[in-house]
């Protein structure tokens, strides 16, 4: 019998599960998705490593599934593009045998109307199922004063509180270039969060609903970079969780769900530490986008004879190279060297069999 139960989670159970991370030292990978192919990717990978998992939508991603010849004028196609992918895992994630905490990434000001779309489609949902759409979403207003941050995010964690999903928050601005956004020339003192910021959203934010996570800041940044290129300070969430927890006399040590952005070119060690600080999530995109294309590119190079037409090939010249063409063989290449990817980053984190 599974410890989290097979499906998509909401609400109570996903801070089980968090909370779960926490006590026993892992964190679960929040893996970006794009097509059907690599959410059935993901699926099948959770299943096979019985762990609990985070498949998030991007904004850029939902267009994609949507389809990118769908106009998007008003945020349409990502609107319909995160419901699909939504309804999409919905309707696999039990048979699979895979629990997922579903979520969307990045959202910025300019991309809200997008997250309301889906709020929206989850109060429907909420009304037909008791349950949520989606478990959680993700507003990024690291870019603005820190008071304008968390009085938007304060007021959005009160509409979720009330169907059961969760908020996750980001303080200090994480480097690099992800879907379209571009932080690599942010200052570096930005690139660290303060115990105080952590601590001014906790005690906004615990007003209302104790259902959100925080990205905080430390040196972290999305892309993929050589292993010390990257100037990490873990002891920054250990600092938070002190400070937070001497303030407000929390009864958990640790009361923080912190979440950690850009681990490309992160050490194990590196990762591991911020997981015994208080990081229940981890956010996997390039390393898996890498993932991906390796095994497709390796099928059509071992190939290359087979697809230079539809007939014809070292074999003779009247044999049909359909069986070798048809996207359903390379597609499913990339989908196992993206689950290999993925098994490592499960292996990281700590999270082999944490569903028995």
């Amino acid at each position: 019998m599974s410890k989290f139960k097979h499906g998509v989670a909401s609400g109570k159970l996903v801070q089980e599960i968090f909370e779960d991370a926490k006590i026993n030292k892992y964190a679960l990978p929040a893996v970006n998705v794009t097509s059907s192919s690599t959410v059935n990717a993901v699926l099948e990978t959770a299943a096979e490593l019985n762990s609990p998992i985070i498949i998030q939508f991007s904004n850029g991603g939902c267009h994609f599934f949507s389809g990118k010849g769908l106009n998007n004028n008003n945020h349409k196609a990502t609107i319909l593009g995160g419901i699909s992918g939504a309804m999409h895992v919905h309707q696999l994630a039990e048979s699979y045998g895979a629990t997922v905490i579903l979520h969307t990434d990045h959202c910025s000001r300019k991309n809200l109307p997008w997250l309301d779309g889906l709020i929206s489609e989850s109060q429907k949902w909420f009304n037909l199922h008791a349950k949520p759409l989606y478990s959680s979403h993700m507003i990024d207003l690291s870019d603005e004063p820190i008071e304008d941050n968390i009085k938007t995010c304060v007021e959005y964690l009160k509409v979720l509180s009330k169907i059961d999903m969760t908020l996750e928050i980001e303080l200090g601005i994480t480097g690099g270039e992800e879907d379209g956004v571009d932080n690599t020339d942010i200052e570096s003192n930005k690139l660290y969060t303060q115990p105080q910021e952590v601590a001014y959203a906790y005690e906004e934010l615990i007003k209302v609903s104790n259902k959100f996570t925080i990205a905080a800041a430390f040196g972290n940044v999305h892309g993929v970079y050589k292993p010390g290129n990257v100037k990490l300070t873990p002891k920054i969430l250990l600092n938070s969780q002190k400070f937070v927890h001497e303030k407000f006399s929390t009864k958990n040590s640790m009361p923080i769900d912190f979440v950690f952005h850009g681990g490309s070119g992160s050490s194990v060690d590196e990762i591991r530490e911020a997981i015994s600080y208080g990081a229940i999530k981890m956010n996997i995109d390039t390393d898996l986008q890498w993932g991906f294309t390796i095994g497709t590119r390796n099928y059509f190079s071992s190939k290359q004879d087979y697809l230079k037409s539809q007939i014809g090939n070292p074999q003779g010249d009247d044999i049909p190279n359909k069986k070798y063409y048809d996207p359903r063989v390379w597609l499913r290449e990339g989908e196992i060297t993206f689950k290999e990817r993925l098994t490592k980053c499960f292996t990281d984190l700590n999270n082999v069999n944490r569903n028995r």
